[in-house]
């Protein structure tokens, strides 16, 4: 399960970057609906990961990023149905994959207060 791995960089890349006098609230992720990646998995593995820790009570908000593609024919955006990688606008089949493939730490919420590291 490569979520575990995931998880564990997604705590250290919190860990980092918060103060060490603060706790964490929550932790915001963008997870591309083509990553790979089985968000609950994810979700489960961080939780299991943050106990006896100081992200520990934290929680971690996944944000579902759809497959959005860009026709380099006639510069159309879209997303793909039925993983068809054919635009809709002219027909071509010369797409470039624009979202759906990331994981990012977007927002890092930092208890008892309401704004982000």
């Amino acid at each position: 399960m490569h979520e575990m791995s995931l998880a564990r960089n997604i705590f250290e890349i919190v860990d980092q970057h918060r103060p060490s006098s603060e706790g964490v609230k929550s932790v915001r992720v963008r997870v591309g609906e083509m990553a790979g990646i089985v968000p609950e998995s994810l979700a489960f593995c961080f939780e299991a990961l943050i106990q006896g820790t100081p992200l520990e009570g934290s929680s971690l908000e996944i944000e579902r990023v759809p497959l959005g593609c860009l026709c380099r024919h006639c510069r159309h955006g879209f997303e793909p149905r039925g993983y068809a990688f054919i635009c809709p606008a002219c027909g071509s089949g010369d797409i470039e994959v624009v979202s759906g493939m990331e994981l990012h730490v977007v927002e890092i919420s930092l208890a008892g207060t309401d704004g982000a590291a």
